[in-house]
């Protein structure tokens, strides 16, 4: 009760147990209503004839979902290894207990009263009861599968390609055309109506999954191997380019390197990765097609797409450095050349980001005029205010700790601060939009951007000054117990 972090511990827990109840009483009243959903969404006479046909796709987006959000049980093995207890024991409880999450209650949540409401009316109750274990057995061995998956591979160049090709499977496939994967998978959810056959197997695939899990832990139940140093490929890697900056260039490229190191940073790496897929949701939907012109929406993708590392990362400035700061404090030039090496970094990798971009021209030339007008504008406007707004307040954080459900290091501004970087691209490019044309907003944005990139010396500036003024405030910050 003594302990600084103790409330603030207790918060966070009563506040993602009440975010679970909310998202999993959601993902109920989608489940009473899903038959409804189907058969009005999708103009389907054959409620369940749909629905065996996409749910394929329901098991790769569970997959992805888990990749991200799933903890591992492997830290709180140090707390049982040294007592008096089979070394099996322990395996078997940690294993257990990771059972026990919200997530596991998502497949019978979604699928049960469908069950009931469709498929037993339909097909009787013993179809209902098969149709319904052969989806949970599913969903479960997906809990096992991760538990192994994520310690072998989480982070390495063989996860990340695994995660990639299960969505290239999963949207990929349907989108170009290749095959259908839900019409393939479906006669295997449809023979579990007349036979027990496909939940026998997915029982067995269950227990295997789980013997699998099991035997990988017990192996390797030893604090040198599951919490040894995490082999990255590209760790040591850095940008040739920085080291024409000085000491500003070997923080970014130092920056760089922790980045490439730690969990929580590299997850957001990832992540931007992955974001950079966004505009396939926009660009490709007819929804946002017009007769002239492009939608105002793809203004807001075109700044995601070319900006999604520096708005995530940025928006924890300070904070990724919070266990060293007082070392930059004590160095001449420091606060200032860390501030500059994030510059850089930033810089870098929005170019990156950029010119990753660029395919997205077969959609049109529009979508490459809106690329470089937003590219510049974040550059020269938003790429200040992220870093400006970060320094209210900067708190302390782990970086061996996951991204997903972990608020380290966020306050009030980093929720804040959202509104006025998506808000100021509209701000400037509207007016001539709606006065003018759409081109003439998108020449107005990157006119602000370049105005902004060339009065970078002193924009890049502020914020030096602002951590100079409350450096003592920020270190007193830094030292508090997480």
């Amino acid at each position: 009760m003594r302990s600084t972090a103790f409330a603030k511990s207790a918060l966070v827990a009563i506040f993602l147990a009440f975010l679970a109840i909310v998202l999993l009483a959601y993902v109920l009243l989608l489940g009473l209503v899903l038959k409804q959903i189907i058969e009005k969404g999708f103009d389907s006479s054959d409620a369940y004839a749909t629905l065996s046909g996409v749910l394929i796709y329901f098991f790769l987006f569970e997959f992805m979902y888990r990749y991200f959000i799933q903890k591992l049980p492997v830290i709180e093995l140090e707390r049982f290894l040294h007592l008096p207890i089979k070394k099996s024991m322990i395996i078997h409880f940690l294993l257990g207990r990771s059972f026990v999450s919200p997530m596991t209650l998502i497949a019978p949540l979604l699928f049960l009263p469908f069950a009931v409401q469709e498929v037993a009316t339909r097909f009787g109750s013993p179809a209902a009861w098969s149709w319904m274990f052969c989806i949970l057995f599913t969903s479960w061995s997906l809990h096992w599968l991760m538990l192994w998956f994520k310690q072998k591979f989480e982070d390495s160049i063989t996860g990340i390609g695994v995660v990639f090709l299960v969505l290239l499977l999963g949207a990929g496939s349907n989108y170009m055309g290749w095959f259908n994967l839900g019409d393939i998978m479906k006669p295997v959810f449809d023979w579990s109506l007349t036979s027990f056959v496909p939940v026998l197997v997915m029982f067995l695939v269950f227990l295997a999954l789980h013997r699998l899990a099991y035997t990988y832990y017990y192996n390797n139940a030893y604090l040198e191997d599951l919490t040894q140093d995490e082999d990255v490929r590209f760790v040591n890697q850095e940008f040739g380019i920085f080291n024409r900056f000085g000491l500003a260039g070997e923080l970014a490229n130092l920056e760089w390197k922790l980045i490439i190191r730690h969990k929580k940073s590299r997850t957001y790496l990832m992540l931007a990765g992955f974001f950079l897929l966004y505009g396939l949701i926009f660009y490709a939907n007819p929804q946002y097609s017009t007769e002239e012109g492009f939608s105002h929406m793809f203004v807001f993708v075109g700044s995601f797409i070319t900006g999604i590392f520096m708005l995530q990362y940025g928006q924890l400035f300070l904070s990724w450095n919070s266990a060293n700061f007082d070392f930059f404090l004590q160095k001449r030039d420091g606060v200032e050349s860390l501030i500059k090496g994030k510059y850089l970094l930033f810089i870098a990798t929005s170019c990156l980001c950029f010119l990753l971009s660029v395919p997205y021209v077969f959609f049109g030339w529009d979508i490459l005029l809106i690329h470089i007008a937003t590219f510049l504008f974040n550059m020269g406007v938003i790429m200040h205010m992220v870093i400006y707004l970060s320094l209210w307040k900067p708190k302390p954080m782990d970086l061996n700790k996951g991204a997903m459900f972990n608020y380290e290091g966020v306050g009030i501004a980093q929720f804040l601060m959202i509104i006025p970087m998506f808000m100021a691209p509209y701000i400037v490019y509207l007016p001539f939009a709606l006065l003018v044309n759409q081109y003439v907003g998108l020449l107005a944005l990157g006119i602000f951007g370049m105005v902004g990139i060339l009065a970078f010396p002193y924009l890049s500036n502020l914020p030096v000054q602002k951590v100079l003024n409350n450096r003592y405030e920020i270190s007193s910050s830094f030292r508090q117990e997480l």
